[in-house]
């Protein structure tokens, strides 16, 4: 008896980088073997052009770990074709020439329509494909793709697999997804949707995690940057984009503790896909210049084409996530000029600096160097002797301009007069120490004043003379 089961998943999502709706659909159909699956993800996007699939690259160990023929069917028009374009990839052909094989085509009959679809076989059990499609979907949420529906159509079903669609269907964060604002730009987007996946300790949760992150996102210190190749440079239309979240309030004990520990799991996408560790990103992250920013980066270890980062000096009470996404702003997608490496891996390096700089900006004494910490031991001490300076003067115009440049009221209460100057003062000199810390390795603007007046001339008197002075 032939069984026939078929899930499909329809995603209605929005696409920010060609300002258009499609609809995204994951289809999973048994055949009459019970152990044999034909899996396809399609899409109502622009299409595709054939050169995007001839330099097609599999990840390592994919097809004998799901169990595949390695041949991918391929169909695809665009809105101005009359006809669906069909290939055959076979991953497993080492000569280039005989990887891709042109089908013959189907009109579309009048039909003004335009899409992708991408097939292929595999004789993986079921318990361990549709969690995997879970997962996928779940990772889509952190570039910000909102999913507005999620549907199920199936012929007939057995009672294992409708188990595992009713998992997918329930789950919260594929049925919801995150929410940024419909405005939001990409990086915007991709911000949002860490936020979320740190807060749900990546995914592992349901909802958000209240006993590590009572205050949600007050606990989270999160900084983004951009990179790009500027019009007329070889890979003009590659942005890359980064973001950075440092979670400080989770406990080692905790049953809930990220099962990499202190170590940072980086999430790659490329053009809004999950990607996987290449080569590039690798010597991006080896070669980064951690210590400018307080950290001792041990390795990059390659888990199965995921990048983790493992430290030398983090507290254990301390996590960071990262997620690079890298894409190209201009279409077509393919060029016949290869992406440099070295560019690509000086753009991840740069939006990166810019993320963890974006940190230093809005946090004063996070990510500081070496340097820069050792500095700051000298401020407590500093600060009391600015401190017992204000208090022992007799001077109550002096003491009053003090207060105000400190912005505290005058007078104080004398119970804590002392401990409040010493705590405004040692804030100001951290928050300078930060800032010159910043701008010290970009060598372009000078330090910063500690204090800064409002009122104009109060730390810039007038040193010139008349000269009836003289």
């Amino acid at each position: 008896m032939e069984i026939s089961t078929n899930l499909k998943l329809c995603l209605l999502v929005s696409v920010s980088l060609f300002n258009l709706t499609l609809r995204l659909s994951v289809s999973v159909k048994r055949f009459s073997s019970p152990t044999v699956f034909r899996v396809s993800i399609s899409d109502t996007g622009i299409g595709s052009c054939v050169e995007e699939f001839k330099s097609f690259k599999c990840a390592h160990g994919f097809i004998a770990g799901n169990n595949s023929d390695g041949v991918l069917s391929i169909a695809t028009t665009r809105i101005s074709d009359d006809e669906v374009r069909n290939y055959q990839i076979n991953l497993m052909e080492t000569v280039p020439a005989r990887r891709l094989c042109v089908l013959p085509s189907q009109p579309k009959h009048g039909g003004r329509f335009s899409g992708t679809e991408v097939s292929f076989a595999t004789a993986q059990d079921i318990s361990g494909l549709l969690p995997e499609i879970a997962c996928f979907l779940k990772k889509m949420q952190i570039p910000g793709i909102p999913v507005f529906s999620v549907h199920f159509q199936k012929d007939s079903i057995d009672v294992m697999v409708q188990h595992y669609i009713e998992l997918i269907r329930e789950d919260p964060v594929v049925a919801n997804g995150c929410d940024p604002p419909p405005d939001a730009s990409n990086i915007e987007r991709l911000k949002s949707g860490l936020e979320d996946y740190v807060l749900r300790h990546g995914y592992k949760s349901d909802t958000k995690c209240l006993s590590c992150f009572p205050d949600h996102r007050d606990h989270l210190k999160v900084g983004s940057g951009m990179a790009y190749c500027m019009e007329g440079q070889r890979n003009a239309g590659l942005i890359v984009e980064a973001v950075v979240v440092i979670s400080d309030s989770i406990d080692p004990s905790s049953p809930c503790f990220r099962e990499f520990g202190t170590n940072t799991e980086v999430v790659l996408f490329n053009d809004f896909s999950p990607s996987l560790l290449t080569q590039t990103s690798q010597n991006a992250l080896t070669k980064m210049d951690w210590k400018c920013y307080g950290l001792t980066l041990g390795n990059v270890l390659d888990l199965d084409g995921h990048a983790l980062l493992e430290w030398e000096n983090l507290p254990p009470s301390v996590h960071i996530d990262i997620v690079l996404h890298c894409y190209q702003s201009l279409y077509p997608l393919w060029s016949s000029r290869k992406t440099s490496q070295f560019e690509h891996c000086k753009l991840v390096k740069k939006a990166l600096g810019s993320a963890l700089e974006d940190i230093k900006e809005r946090h004063a004494g996070i990510l500081l160097s070496a340097n820069a910490v050792k500095v700051c031991s000298y401020a407590p001490e500093l600060a009391k002797t600015i401190a017992g300076l204000i208090l022992c003067s007799d001077n109550s115009d002096f003491q009053g301009e003090c207060m105000k440049l400190l912005g505290l009221c005058s007078p104080l209460d004398q119970t804590n007069e002392k401990e409040s100057i010493e705590a405004c003062v040692n804030e100001k000199i951290l928050k300078a120490i930060s800032l010159h810390d910043k701008r010290n390795h970009r060598g372009k603007e000078p330090a910063p004043l500690l204090f800064e007046d409002e009122d104009e001339g109060f730390l810039e008197p007038d040193f010139s003379t008349d000269e009836e002075d003289l």
